[in-house]
């Protein structure tokens, strides 16, 4: 690996690092709803993202920056969200929206999707790629293929949780079509995308179509 290219891995596995706020998100909603209620960990998970609000208000319109949010913008976000929203505050936005309306199995495998198949995708792409899709911009097979396995695995670990109690559930078939086609979703979403931002579409568009999968599966009994 050439030095500029080992720059711009070390670049993004710092501006991906980000994404770890997202385990942050599930925690504390957990946290809320234990403590209190769903209703109340709904509304605290608002409260923050008002507060990143007021934060790229200060940042944006009236273009002051806080020292130390300066600092990680240097370092974990991308020249173009200079003068518009950041991913961390689409990633609150869409972790609100799917923990409200989708089951929780579907919600909390959408977010962690976003997070670490967004990840694989670009780490593994950045350092390892070499077959590059010839109708689409520095998107590479290698960074594909990593994404859509790592959602596969985060979709197994939530869904089939505790499976060593009782390994039969992972022949469930329904569970294993709605990994998949959530993992589908997520991994194409990615791959797409280049202008608006994916931490708000991968897990609205992932969780609902593992929702609509859960629903039909309801509906035919």
């Amino acid at each position: 690996m050439n030095k500029k290219s080992e720059w711009s891995f070390r670049k993004e596995l710092a501006r991906k690092s980000i994404h770890f706020s997202s385990v942050l998100i599930i925690v504390f909603y957990f946290v809320m709803r234990y403590y209190f209620n769903e209703e109340i960990s709904l509304f605290s998970l608002v409260g923050i993202l008002v507060v990143f609000l007021g934060l790229e208000y200060w940042r944006i319109e009236v273009g002051r920056n806080i020292p130390i949010i300066s600092l990680l913008w240097k370092y974990m976000k991308r020249e173009k969200e200079k003068d518009r929203l950041g991913g961390d505050l689409f990633m609150v936005l869409g972790a609100i929206l799917v923990l409200s309306i989708f089951d929780l199995r579907v919600a909390i495998s959408a977010i962690l999707m976003t997070t670490f198949g967004d990840m694989a995708a670009a780490l593994i792409g950045t350092r390892y790629g070499k077959n590059y899709l010839s109708f689409l911009e520095d998107r590479a097979w290698e960074g594909i293929l990593a994404e859509f396995f790592v959602d596969v695995f985060i979709g197994f670990m939530v869904f089939f949780w505790g499976f060593w109690i009782n390994p039969s559930i992972i022949l469930n078939g329904q569970l294993w079509t709605i990994i998949l086609v959530m993992s589908l979703v997520a991994t194409f979403i990615e791959t797409i995308i280049y202008k608006v931002d994916d931490n708000l579409l991968i897990p609205v568009f992932a969780g609902f179509s593992g929702q609509s999968i859960v629903m039909l599966f309801r509906w035919l009994g």
